[in-house]
């Protein structure tokens, strides 16, 4: 484990290759029952480069005319979220070290054009909960600033099985993904290689 800075950790290789393989094959199933969507941005309605979908009790959306929230259903199926992989509710208390539950997982679907410009989780009304994010598939050059958007941000790779927390005073540090790096090429895992190159879950804490 790495503390990049204060309150944010990154735990390169945490899931060995089988673990990789099991949680993708339980993202499949929720994929299989919640699909892919692309959200907009607010106000301009331009599509974002990655693909997504939820588990948990609540999913994060985003379109043009209310922006971001939590839904508790899916935007175009109208169903709710399938439950999360108990996987991923041990994971959450192996690493966040929080006394209460993720609510949300968010699963960002990229391909090799996808990328993910620096933002803020704000969203959530429970700051003091953590951010837990797992990486599968291709290697992405993650930027990680300050509390301001306009803070210098330092690159990084985030690999297959990798952990990051962002806790504490790093919770509301700006984060995203500048690329996804072509030349550092670790497939997806059988079961979600057919949807992308990379795939990232994070758990959050809403309520």
């Amino acid at each position: 484990m790495a503390e990049l800075a204060p309150g944010a950790f990154h735990f390169p290789s945490f899931l060995d290759a089988a673990a990789q393989r099991t949680l993708a094959e339980e993202i499949a199933e929720v994929i299989a029952a919640a699909p892919l969507y692309v959200s907009t941005m607010p106000k301009t309605g331009a599509p974002m480069s990655v693909r997504m979908t939820n588990c948990g009790a609540l999913g994060w959306v985003s379109d043009k005319e209310r922006g971001y929230r939590y839904e508790p259903r899916h935007p175009k199926t109208g169903t709710p979220w399938p439950a999360m992989p108990q996987r991923l509710l041990e994971l959450w208390n192996e690493l966040a070290h929080y006394d209460k539950p993720p609510e949300a997982c968010l699963v960002n679907v990229y391909d090799e054009t996808a990328r993910m410009g620096l933002h803020q989780d704000k969203d959530e009304s429970d700051f003091a909960a953590p951010i837990l994010s797992l990486s599968l598939g291709a290697d992405c050059r993650f930027k990680l600033g300050g509390t301001r958007r306009g803070d210098r941000a330092k690159a990084f790779a985030l690999s297959s099985g990798d952990a990051l927390v962002l806790s504490g005073p790093a919770r509301m540090r700006y984060h995203g993904v500048d690329r996804i790096l072509p030349t550092i090429n670790t497939p997806l895992p059988e079961a979600l290689a057919a949807l992308g190159v990379r795939v990232n879950l994070t758990l959050r804490r809403v309520t």
